[in-house]
């Protein structure tokens, strides 16, 4: 584990907000445990293990049902540890793969089988190493046949130049984070805008209104990031989806409670039926429909 890795929080508290029946947990991650699925040797970060046995014991404390489960980064294109939580879970978890252009349509075929409904596509440098767009495109008509989807984690500063990109792809795609914006300048700042823009001419592309701790400057509770996820969720109900991001990689400023997270859904989506569009509907529509 790097140094100055930043476990998740051992016991979080018990949300008071209560979830929808059904809710979904439709963004975290599986690290390991190392032992059993080891940590790709291009890495970028070495994490503390967070397995599935800890993950779901966390769905259940803070009464989720099920769970869509990410890739992280730091396995690489080995999603194993990623499909084993999956198939454990039974029909209670989806899962998001990272492949590579050699991908076969027999391996989409058995991960499809295992759970998984899409593919990540990661353009954050600090993260991973710089991919061609035309071997994000091959990929992308290999798996637009499964009726896969794709997620795309980027920062505010680089949807300009990636947005040509993200237009040519020919499935449901979904932005993490909302694009990451800098949540300093104002929603009406045109970065956000040009976001809003984006979402609104193009029918396909969906958002996940998640990671205030990672997008706040002020700290818990949070507040300076509600605007941004409050607009997302006011304008698009039906293309919106949240998740608690656990176990919160690469987080340096502190680690969130997610008994508190859960809270903050009722700041972002304040009537019972954004709640139950942005934590049921839509997550069951797109992973489980």
């Amino acid at each position: 584990m790097d140094p100055d890795w930043l476990v998740y929080h051992p016991a979080p508290k018990a949300p008071d907000f209560q979830l929808p029946e059904g809710a979904v947990d439709a963004h975290c991650h599986v690290f390991g445990p190392a032992a059993e699925f080891p940590f790709a040797p291009e890495r970028k970060y070495t994490p503390c293990d967070a397995g599935k046995a800890e993950l779901y014991a966390l769905r259940d404390h803070l009464g989720f049902s099920r769970n869509v489960i990410v890739q992280a980064t730091c396995h690489g294109k080995d999603n194993s540890a990623m499909i084993d939580a999956c198939r454990a879970a039974g029909d209670l978890a989806r899962g998001i793969a990272s492949v590579g252009p050699e991908i076969t349509e027999a391996e989409i075929r058995d991960m499809h089988e295992a759970g998984v409904r899409g593919v990540r596509f990661n353009f954050v440098k600090r993260l991973v190493d710089a991919t061609p767009k035309e071997v994000f495109l091959d990929i992308a008509e290999k798996i637009k046949g499964f009726g896969w989807h794709i997620v795309v984690y980027f920062e505010a500063q680089d949807l300009e130049e990636i947005e040509p990109f993200l237009k040519q792809l020919p499935t449901t795609v979904v932005v993490d984070h909302m694009g990451r914006p800098d949540v300093s300048k104002g929603v009406d700042h045109p970065d956000f805008q040009r976001f809003i823009r984006l979402m609104d001419e193009n029918q396909n592309i969906w958002s996940k209104v998640t990671c205030p701790e990672r997008l706040s400057q002020q700290g818990p509770p949070y507040s300076d990031v509600v605007p941004y996820c409050a607009e997302i969720v006011e304008r698009f109900p039906d293309r919106v989806l949240w998740g608690t991001d656990w176990p919160h990689p690469n987080m340096k400023s502190h680690m969130p409670d997610d008994g508190a997270l859960v809270d903050f859904i009722q700041k972002i989506a304040p009537t019972k039926e954004q709640q139950k569009m942005l934590l049921v509907d839509n997550p069951m529509r797109l992973y489980w429909a």
